[in-house]
């Protein structure tokens, strides 16, 4: 069950999922906002309008908006335990899931560090992108928007973002006053039980001060058992083998806190946070081993508002992260990881400038640097201790006209990445590379949009030339690697990956009808791929038969010609309620949407002449969403086709599956108090599917764990 506590004054700034892969379609909220404070006086639930975001708005100070976003009560209802699974299944999105407690978001049939993840636009520098079972120390439960970005706004962070970029937003410094000068507070609190891993968790958060100081003070809990599935699977502990419904060795813990404050300034803001994450769960490939993972992050971060005649504003933040992985089989210690770095970032946003014949100029220009050294111990450590060093500069500037705008974006880099010093030399060499990346992007938009409501149709295209350096592991990995059940081993005279990236779609509006579809495509002159060699080692690294047992396939990164194609498309239709509706515009049993969702990617290496690995099959999603009053339910359906294109003989296919999903909310209030109550209902068939992206389809076989089975999750928020 979940609890949601909010100041009356951020209530009523509930927002919505929304996708439009090209601007302006979007979707309205699944939950009616609840009602300010000054309507506490009446008992009864009161209806209040939907909240609505979308993607392109109109506003001349917009440089760049996130293609697709999830925030408010939106982001609740489709809250998970990772944030892979958070952003599962919306459009172009899937999860790259290593069992319950470990997902990243896979966008546009990429992966890893293809996609990059951020903190408030800040670095976030974990190690997930080294090895699948590395959980995303980010916790859905302390977040208050999920941004992704594409097109060229991906180069103000970087030149990883090449399947995109996933900002991953808390409050915990104040960018904005929230309370007038007599001072104030809001809070929330979180409780949320069941679902297949038998989910207990907590989390509250309290916000204070007045218009010139702002405290921000958070922390949660979470705990999971083992996850309930279709399908009996075996479980061996201790040399004891059983058969159960539940995947083994699933079972986790995770908790965090996190503490900000902030000066408020006539003309801008600076604040301090620290926080810390901890978790502690079960690797799922191999039943004894568990993981403890701690991340302590701070920042500092502040903005300067000179609105001169050359500077809009002046925005500097400062990150420090320390990060620890630690592999336990039994109640020895394994393997460990740390990771330890800093990061810079500059922006100045130039003030907007008029050129005449309706033409206006805006942009932002900064500084990136980043460092981190990484150390790698225990038998299992398949790479060397490494340091990694970049610096960067960037530019996005935006030229908006009277029929829409041109967006042009430019990053220059130079990276560094260092092999150190190693107790097995043979193995892993001391050596130092440098690559300098440079990436460009230009998008286009335009808006044949008319009227005050804006309805009509909106254009848009981006086409990227992207350049990335190889991460260590890409360059010096050298042992098996448990997690993928291969020897894994990098190319030192790696090359930077080199894409081109182009996408064409359109949006349409019209009342609360919507429809909006993208295509992409993306070639690769150098993708950076794990191949197989066709030799097997053991642990050691020795040359083996492959009839030796505890043999371990030989894999190892090279570069080659790859493609991405695909499609992207979402549309909502009003089917009662409204003048607009098109069954009946009889309102007085509420609204109800038809939304409607679809997404293919295709992935070639075209080198080998075979298909990528763990590539999203296709996906086709409908839900019926009715709200009135204070009601709200949505029954959903998705149906995943079969994957059958895997890259070699032998490898594992995945079956078409359709998932039948319900959820019910009603908002009520007691005085100055908001309270929502939901119960959400997954996997109503208790179908069995396994998921083609997750490298435990490949590597466990038989045994590997299938998506969640038959669910039922319920909840309660409040707000203050």
């Amino acid at each position: 069950m979940s609890f949601l506590f909010k100041h009356h004054a951020t209530a009523a700034a509930v927002a919505t999922f929304l996708f439009s892969p090209v601007g302006d379609a979007s979707a309205q909220a699944l939950l009616n906002v609840p009602a300010p404070a000054n309507a506490a006086a009446s008992a009864s639930p009161t209806a209040l309008n939907e909240v609505t975001i979308t993607a392109r708005p109109e506003s001349a100070g917009a440089l760049s908006v996130p293609a697709q976003q999830l925030s408010g009560a939106a982001l609740t209802q489709r809250q998970g335990s990772t944030l892979g699974d958070t952003l599962d299944s919306l459009p172009g999105v899937a999860n790259s899931s290593f069992g319950p407690n470990v997902g990243r978001p896979v966008i546009r049939g990429l992966d890893g560090d293809r996609v990059q993840i951020l903190q408030n636009g800040g670095a976030n520098m974990d190690v997930s992108g080294l090895s699948f079972d590395h959980a995303v120390p980010l916790d859905p439960l302390t977040t208050e928007r999920i941004e992704l970005l594409r097109g060229p706004a991906t180069l103000l962070y970087g030149s990883s973002g090449l399947g995109g970029v996933v900002n991953v937003i808390d409050n915990r410094i104040a960018r904005e006053p929230a309370f007038d000068a007599q001072g104030g507070a809001m809070g929330k609190a979180e409780l949320r039980a069941g679902g297949a891993a038998r989910e207990r968790s907590t989390g509250a958060m309290v916000e204070a001060g007045n218009d010139r100081f702002a405290l921000h003070v958070d922390a949660f809990d979470r705990h999971t058992g083992n996850l309930r599935v279709p399908q009996t699977m075996d479980c061996s502990l201790n040399g004891v083998t059983t058969r159960q419904t539940r995947v083994c060795n699933s079972a986790s813990h995770t908790q965090g806190n996190g503490v900000g404050a902030t000066l408020l300034l006539d003309r801008g803001y600076l604040g301090l946070s620290t926080s810390e994450y901890r978790s502690s769960y079960g690797t799922v490939a191999e039943p004894d081993v568990t993981i403890g993972m701690q991340r302590r992050h701070t920042v500092m971060e502040g903005e300067w508002r000179e609105g001169g005649d050359l500077l809009q504003a002046l925005k500097f933040q400062w990150g420090h992260t320390q990060y620890t992985h630690t592999e336990y089989p039994g109640a020895q210690v394994g393997t460990r990881f740390d990771n330890a770095g800093n990061d810079v970032r500059v922006e100045a946003r130039q003030q907007a400038k008029a050129l005449g014949h309706g033409l206006q100029l805006d942009g932002v220009v900064g500084l990136q640097r980043e460092g981190n050294r990484l150390t790698a111990q225990g038998t299992e450590a398949f790479v060397p201790s490494s340091r990694t060093q970049s610096t960067a500069l960037f530019t996005l500037q935006t030229l908006k006209t009277a029929w829409g705008q041109v967006s042009a974006a430019a990053r220059a880099e130079g990276v560094t990445v260092a092999s150190l010093d190693h107790t097995d030399p043979t193995r892993f060499p001391a050596e130092e590379k440098r690559f300098n990346p440079h990436s460009v992007a230009l998008g286009v938009l335009r808006n044949f949009r008319q009227g005050e409501a804006q309805n009509g149709w909106q254009l848009t295209s981006n086409l990227g030339w992207s350049q990335r350096a190889p991460k260590d592991y890409e360059l010096f990995a050298n042992g098996p690697h448990a997690a993928t059940g291969t020897f894994e081993q990098g190319e030192r005279r790696s090359t930077l990956e080199k894409a081109t990236q182009l996408d064409v779609g359109g949006a349409w509006k019209a009342g609360p009808h919507a429809f909006g579809v993208t295509g992409f495509v993306s070639r690769f002159a150098n993708y950076l791929s794990l191949q197989p060699t066709g030799e097997f080692k053991d642990a050691s690294g020795t040359v083996v038969s492959a009839s030796t047992p505890d043999r371990l396939p030989v894999y190892q990164f090279e570069g080659v010609q790859a493609r991405f194609v695909g499609v992207e498309s979402t549309a909502k239709l009003r089917m009662v309620g409204g003048q607009q509706a098109l069954w009946t515009p009889n309102a007085s049993h509420g609204n109800l949407d038809l939304e409607l969702r679809a997404d293919a990617v295709r992935a070639d290496d075209l080198s080998y002449h075979r298909p990528l690995p763990r590539i999203a099959p296709m996906r086709l999603g409908a839900d019926w969403v009715w709200r009135q009053a204070a009601w709200g339910a949505r029954l959903g359906v998705l149906y995943a086709g079969a994957q059958n294109r895997v890259p070699n003989a032998g490898d594992v296919t995945t079956a078409s599956y359709t998932l039948l999903n319900a959820g019910v909310n009603y908002h009520t209030h007691t005085g100055a108090t908001h309270w929502m109550m939901f119960v959400k209902l997954d996997n109503l068939t208790n179908q069995l599917a396994y998921s083609a992206t997750s490298v435990l389809t490949q590597t466990m076989g038989a045994n590997a764990p299938p998506l969640a089975g038959r669910s039922l999750k319920l909840g309660l928020q409040a707000s203050f």
